[in-house]
């Protein structure tokens, strides 16, 4: 067999990452170099690999910051409707490798650095990865600004710059342990501080009416300091921006009140203001109402409408105006994109400036406030909407609950006057619940100041419509819409998968990578001896550098020959890796039953963070891991069957193994996953999947076909007919012999000899509170299992089945996701135009 060529080599080849002319090549050594020298004079004399990592980043900044300023300079004159994606998370991941990427540097870099004596991977592996973000829904807003730069779109990315992320997940003896994630210790190459547009947040204080209007007096003042990231489109020379705020106190904190005798002690203090920043709350799909967290959401609401007033204002078209206090067409002006709940306070925060500060009258300032607002909804789960007491908001903004109050009352009168004695239906709809604990029902008050709501996905949009806000549909069913999700396709294929990126680029060409839905052009070729063999090979050198990557990072010997068939997201009950650990036992079970039986050998890899106050989550993790613990050192299995939990999942180890995977589970509860992005990732990636009728797979079966999807399992009217009759879980597990094995094992402590109590609570809970009928699904999940067995054993069949999903995948590009949401939602086009690169002079 032929040496295989060495990544570097492999690299030069991919025609994809731009053709690294000399005179590039020459520049980014001259660039670096320069960056490297001013590095070590400051420093030292002898350069870490860290050192070479900021002296590349900041050469790859350098060929940003030109086009960034023509951007916004272009946007300035031109003036066009600006929109603004507000999310309290953005999860980025690294940002070296996309930059090149987008910018078409790639080759240059790597032959330069190659020159050098250097290996960029082991460069762009010291990038911390930005984890601002718990899972999905950081992870679109992610994906939405790289396609919203790609299009041409003046938008711009508004959150917090939170000094800690998703914490670092460590196994310890089976357990998951979290470790604060200091990602800014070396310091972030690509946020540039902006402290000329540092703006006041106020909390706490009283509300005064007063003959001038009202007035919200005695406030605690907080400075939001904003940092400004670029955000690169692909090759157009477009560059958006993204801008997190951190929380400053200022410098009177605490020591205008007088009679404070501890100057020390209020110095000190600064730190409370500052917390505001500090770090991102880890839960994912559930809400913890914490004082902190609502902090937080108005913080970044508060910063960031400043912003886009002071914006409209100072805009040279926004109003003929002198004074600018015709809001008129701020709609016509401006967008604001609710990513979920959690900015819900933009609502009654553009009313209070509307009018408190601005004079408009309450019903000009309602009519602008929803034309401009839209709200995307991303769960159905009921433990996941934000439900603040009354009691929180009156202390801690007590002007907005006024205004709530008020948006309510005139709500309420509406319906009532359309529904005359319903006075359930007052109560269903109000934004206000009442009880034990007044809350604030801030999805009620999403969708009544919004002009359009949207599910993620075509079945999630339709639950919406029909249970969630189904008193809302009836009311207004014009305001509600569907966005099935996108990723894109630059980080999700070219970047983490240039392999396969241009054995595709070799047969269609390179258009694909921004009209994603030219991937059907691959449809002849699923019968192509050639391309089958490519695809093949390309999956093939996959598994042997991600299994060379286990080896290294985990010590961990895997058969790269066998079927890597991958769990990846969020532990949490409803994605129900519980079901994957039944069917990981039984496999185990029927291998010890039958040693001398042709297994087909799979290596399972299960990851994902646990939120740390989610017990059962935690336990499932553990379970996995002891699950690991028996069947990995267990000589009859041999390596027909491994069992991996991936520690530290995260954006840069997602691009590491989705591109290796052959097999991608999907398996949430029909109804419980409003769309999921992963399952997208797997099959752009050449994995097939197993899963549910859930989320997006209902729209990934449609394009594909179902026959080239492992389908199972209960449907979401199943589900609801299933919970009409009653749940009994006990009626499963009498009668399938394989699954009280499995149970009785997890019980007994077969996989926890020395606790052997360690998971009475998992099956205690399987047993008789399971939300999410894992025991339902048992049953038609091993009989999908064994199909795909059946089809991994004809690797040509696979491999075909491989190539369809393959060129079925371009619906699920964040381009057609951002292109809908301009037209439908924003009011605006997508432009291809191109903006002069900065060395070719403005006209």
């Amino acid at each position: 067999m032929a040496k295989p060529l060495t990544d570097s080599e492999k690299r030069k080849q991919i025609s994809v990452r731009g053709i690294a002319g000399l005179g590039d090549v020459a520049e980014v050594r001259k660039s670096f170099n320069r960056h490297l020298h001013f590095t070590l004079v400051k420093d030292r004399n002898v350069a870490t690999p860290r050192d070479y990592f900021f002296a590349l980043a900041h050469t790859v900044r350098d060929h940003l910051v030109g086009r960034w300023i023509r951007t916004q300079q272009h946007y300035y004159e031109r003036d066009p409707k600006r929109i603004y994606y507000l999310s309290l998370e953005f999860y980025m991941g690294r940002t070296l490798q996309n930059t090149m990427v987008n910018l078409g540097l790639q080759n240059a870099c790597d032959e330069a650095i190659y020159q050098l004596g250097l290996d960029l991977e082991e460069l762009e592996e010291i990038e911390e990865d930005a984890g601002l973000g718990n899972g999905g829904l950081g992870r679109l807003a992610a994906c939405f600004l790289d396609s919203m730069a790609t299009l041409g779109l003046a938008a711009y990315g508004y959150g917090i710059r939170y000094e800690f992320g998703i914490f670092n997940q460590k196994i310890v003896n089976g357990w998951q342990v979290e470790e604060a994630d200091d990602w800014l210790r070396y310091g972030n190459p690509w946020e540039k501080a902006r402290p000329e547009y540092m703006l006041p947040v106020h909390f706490y204080g009283r509300v005064e009416h007063t003959p001038d209007g009202v007035k919200w007096l005695d406030t605690q003042v907080v400075l939001a300091m904003p940092y400004d990231t670029p955000v690169p489109g692909y090759k157009n020379n477009t560059v958006n921006t993204m801008r997190l705020w951190s929380a400053k106190a200022p410098n009177d904190f605490k020591l205008q009140d007088f009679n404070v005798g501890d100057y020390i002690e209020a110095v000190l203090d600064r730190n409370l203001a500052e917390n505001i920043s500090r770090v991102l709350y880890p839960n994912d799909n559930f809400f913890e109402g914490k004082e902190l967290r609502l902090k937080q959401e108005y913080f970044v609401v508060a910063a960031t409408l400043q912003d886009i007033i002071r914006r409209f204002k100072s805009s040279k078209f926004g109003c003929r105006d002198p004074v600018r206090t015709c809001f008129d067409t701020f709609p016509d002006k401006v967008a604001i994109q609710l990513n979920d709940t959690h900015p819900a306070l933009s609502i009654p925060e553009l009313m209070r400036i509307l009018v408190d500060v601005e004079k408009v009258d309450w019903d000009k300032a309602w009519e602008i406030t929803k034309k401009t607002c839209a709200y995307t909804n991303h769960t159905v789960l009921p433990e996941a909407l934000e439900r603040w007491p009354v009691s929180m908001f009156e202390k801690l903004l007590p002007r907005h609950l006024d205004i709530i109050y008020a948006i309510n009352q005139r709500h309420l009168d509406h319906v009532a006057a359309l529904f005359p004695g319903d006075v359930d239906r007052l109560r269903r709809m109000s934004v206000i619940e009442e009880g034990d604990c007044k809350r604030i029902n801030m999805a009620h008050l999403c969708v009544i100041g919004s002009h359009a709501v949207n599910g993620v996905a075509r079945i999630h949009s339709e639950i919406v419509k029909q249970s969630v806000f189904k008193d809302f549909y009836e009311l207004e069913p014009e305001k509600f819409q569907n966005k099935t999700n996108g990723i894109t396709p630059r980080r999700w294929l070219l970047l983490c998968n240039p392999g396969l990126a241009d054995v595709i680029v070799e047969k269609i060409g390179e258009e694909f990578l921004t009209d994603l839905s030219q991937l059907k052009k691959l449809l002849p070729l699923v019968s192509d001896e050639a391309f089958i063999r490519d695809v093949a090979k390309v999956k093939q050198e996959n598994k042997l550098k991600f299994s060379a990557f286990l080896e290294k990072e985990y010590k961990v010997k895997i058969n790269p020959s066998s079927m890597f068939d991958v769990h990846v997201k969020r532990i949490h009950e409803y994605k129900r890796q519980l079901l994957n650990c039944l069917h990981v036992i039984t496999l185990y079970n029927r291998i010890k039953k039958d040693p001398a039986k042709a297994f087909v050998p799979r290596t399972v890899m299960i990851g994902g963070k646990a939120a740390p106050g989610y017990h059962m989550a935690k336990m499932i993790i553990k379970l996995v891991t002891s699950i690991g613990d028996v069947v990995n050192h267990d000589p009859v299995v041999g390596d027909r069957l491994k069992v991996i939990f991936l520690e530290n999942y995260r954006v840069s180890l997602a691009e590491k193994v989705i591109p290796a995977a052959d097999l991608s589970q999907q398996i949430s509860t029909a109804g419980t996953e409003a769309s999921g992005t992963g399952n997208m990732k797997f099959m752009l990636n050449g994995a097939l999947t197993i899963g549910t009728m859930d989320g997006a797979n209902v729209e990934m079966a449609e394009e594909a076909g179902a026959e080239n999807l492992f389908i199972f399992g209960l449907r979401v009217e199943d589900v609801e007919a299933l919970d009409r009759k009653g749940y009994n879980a006990r009626e499963f597990y009498d009668c399938l012999p394989e699954l009280k094995q499995a149970v009785d094992q997890i019980g007994s402590g077969f996989f926890s000899p020395r606790e052997p109590n360690c998971f009475k609570d998992v099956v205690n809970m399987l047993m008789y509170h399971d939300r999410f009928k894992v025991f339902a699904d048992y049953e038609a999940y091993m009989q999908c299992q064994a199909q795909v067995d059946q089809l991994y054993r004809n690797p040509k069949e696979w491999t075909k089945k491989v190539i369809r999903n393959i060129a079925c995948s371009g619906k699920f590009s964040s381009d057609r996701t951002i292109t809908e949401y301009a037209r439908d939602i924003w009011g605006v086009e997508p432009s291809d135009l191109q903006i002069p690169p900065p060395n070719i002079p403005r006209d």
